[in-house]
């Protein structure tokens, strides 16, 4: 069972929408306002039917004009007054239950930030924005309203019978006489309605997947003419969703048509039983009025129970597939801002970074599954450079990413400075350490914006050193230079102006320790080499781990660990090990012959 398609658990509705009471609990004092509200606006419908019967047996039977004007001003009053406090009810609930839905929605958000990678690389970001969508919006709907009229048209219902009752118990028995297959039908329309409506807004989750993945590939798509496929797969997902829609219609269609056609008879019923009594004069004509105007009047709460049920299950799948999200254990803190170990300069306690007995496996790994890391001892010292590298699947990416905890060691340590890493603040660490990945991503902000958060602080010198640094002198081209907006992925910049601007936002901050995963990949040999003469005054003064894959890159650094089947097999200069490492000299031999062909081609 993948994450992003959970079987529905085993709780029941009201227990899911349980757990909205702590974002509700704020806004408590307005929302039962507005039930009570509407309890009031609701009860005063039935008094109607006892004006009714006054009037029939008053001032009608009585042929009292005045009377008669006198009860049709009442129940206008009444009328007016029911109006007036539904629309009461609909101010109440309106404003606190929007700022519910945002904060549900500032909370998901701020929850993601902080969930660990793994989670996401398990997630389809589909789902996850159609939990923060549609999801909250199903929320909010049940409660503006359903959560209001499941109590209010209870509370009517119970009421009204009390008054059905009261006025002549023997009919009111025939209307209660639906009640037990109405509980019946309703509890199986429930449980079946819930698989649908989760499984609806799991495919939902799909669709919004495939959408967003259309439009952020639009270049392969295009590129591939892969338009047609792109468009059979929305549309068998789209009749995927139509049929289970369909399904849901289908379930709200014979739920309606029974709840209607149940009561319906019954009313017959105690309509044939009352004019019987009014003819026999043991019920008099204002009686029976009254009677079948409280029954009439008791259609609407009666009949609204299928849909009202049916967006509570809807809610309450929505609020279980949100809270599937919130559930989520976050990132471990790793420490306190108190914890002891080395303070951020760092003084007198230099040790550069420290790999000990580093093992890793994926949290979704199979058990007794070889682990991506085996046994990794390394040590870069302080101002030195390592330059890492190994054949793809090596494990050199994830190695680099276990430095800034994106991903948390199976087992061993790494240390920086001499003070374990998973003991420090998540903040602190990542101010210590800056990366710089293989796959720049870009945010849908400007130049500036985007390099600067690299470095919390840092201002307009601190930008202008990164980008001369990066060599990213292209940006004083652009319409509007630093403030000019990339657009989203940056996908309107070349991948070589990206990559520098990546670079850019690792060493704004002027990091203690640097992690660079292959950043000189996307760029033109002659653009390379002026990047690396500004890189290496930069690692000059910083502890650095390079993902290296080009001759020309290694040199860079000052040692070279070559990394094989998750275990560092050879440490030593590029030198040393060309002589003395066949798979290191292989390596290199082929990245120097992709090195002179691409040269030969430019």
């Amino acid at each position: 069972m993948s994450d992003t398609h959970a079987a529905p658990r085993n709780r029941s509705a009201v227990r899911s929408l349980l757990r909205l009471w702590p974002y509700v609990r704020p806004v408590r004092t307005r929302l039962f306002s507005a039930g009570f509200v509407a309890i009031v606006a609701s009860c005063l419908g039935l008094v109607i039917p006892l004006v009714l019967k006054w009037m029939v047996d008053g001032p009608v039977a009585g042929r009292d004009p005045g009377g008669v004007w006198l009860g049709a001003l009442v129940l206008l009053m009444l009328g007016v007054a029911e109006a007036v406090l539904f629309g009461l009810r609909r101010w109440l609930v309106a404003r606190p239950l929007a700022s519910v839905e945002a904060a549900m929605r500032a909370g998901l958000y701020r929850h993601l930030q902080r969930l660990p990678v793994a989670f996401h690389d398990r997630w389809a970001s589909g789902q996850l924005l159609s939990r923060g969508t549609t999801d909250l919006m199903l929320v909010r709907m049940f409660l503006a309203f359903p959560l209001t009229f499941l109590v209010v048209n209870a509370t009517t219902i119970l009421v009204g019978y009390v008054i059905l009752l009261g006025q002549q118990w023997t009919l009111g028995l025939v209307l209660l006489a639906p009640i037990v297959p109405l509980v019946i039908l309703c509890s199986v329309f429930e449980s079946r309605y819930a698989i649908v409506a989760r499984k609806a807004q799991d495919q939902v989750g799909d669709l919004t997947t495939v959408v967003e993945e259309s439009v952020l590939g639009i270049r392969i798509i295009k590129g591939f003419g892969r338009h047609r496929s792109q468009a059979r797969a929305f549309r068998g997902l789209s009749e995927r969703l139509r049929g289970t829609e369909l399904g849901k219609a289908r379930l709200l269609a014979g739920i309606w048509a029974l709840i209607t056609t149940i009561p319906e008879v019954a009313i017959g019923a105690a309509l044939v039983l009352g004019t019987i009594q009014v003819a026999d004069g043991g019920l008099s004509a204002g009686t029976l009025v009254a009677f079948l105007s409280t029954a009439l009047a008791l259609r609407w709460p009666v009949e609204s129970i299928g849909f009202l049920l049916a967006m509570s299950q809807e809610a309450a799948t929505a609020t279980e597939r949100y809270f599937e999200v919130m559930d989520a254990a976050e990132e471990s803190s790793g420490g306190s801002e108190s914890s002891g170990g080395s303070d951020a300069s760092g003084a007198g306690s230099a040790d550069g970074l420290r790999f000990e007995g580093v093992e890793f496996r994926y949290p979704d790994a199979i058990d007794g599954a070889t682990p991506v890391l085996a046994r990794i001892d390394l040590r870069v010292r302080p101002g030195e450079t390592m330059a890492l590298v190994g054949g793809t699947g090596s494990g050199k990416t994830t190695l680099t990413a276990l430095v800034p905890r994106l991903h948390e060691v199976t087992a061993g340590r790494i240390t920086l400075d001499g003070e374990d890493i998973a003991a420090m603040p998540r903040e602190r660490l990542r101010e210590l350490v800056s990366v710089a990945f293989e796959e720049p991503t870009l945010f849908s902000a400007s130049v500036g914006e985007n390099v600067l958060m690299g470095a919390e602080g840092a201002g307009d010198d601190e930008l202008g050193r990164a980008l001369d640094i990066a060599q990213a002198g292209f940006v004083q081209s652009l319409p509007h230079g630093t403030d000019t907006q990339v657009g989203e992925q940056g996908l309107s910049l070349s991948g070589g102006q990206r990559q520098r601007l990546a670079l850019a936002r690792a060493v704004v901050g002027q990091p203690r320790f640097l992690v660079l995963d292959d950043p000189l990949s996307a760029l033109d040999v002659h653009t390379e080499a002026l990047v690396e003469a500004a890189l290496r005054r930069v690692l000059e003064d910083t502890t650095a781990l390079v993902v290296a894959h080009r001759p020309s890159t290694v040199m860079l650094a000052d040692r070279v660990a070559l990394l094989s089947g998750g275990r560092i097999t050879a440490v030593g200069t590029h030198q040393e090990l060309l002589r003395t490492n066949g798979e290191y000299a292989w390596l290199m031999s082929g990245a120097d012959a992709q090195e002179n062909a691409e040269e030969s081609v430019r």
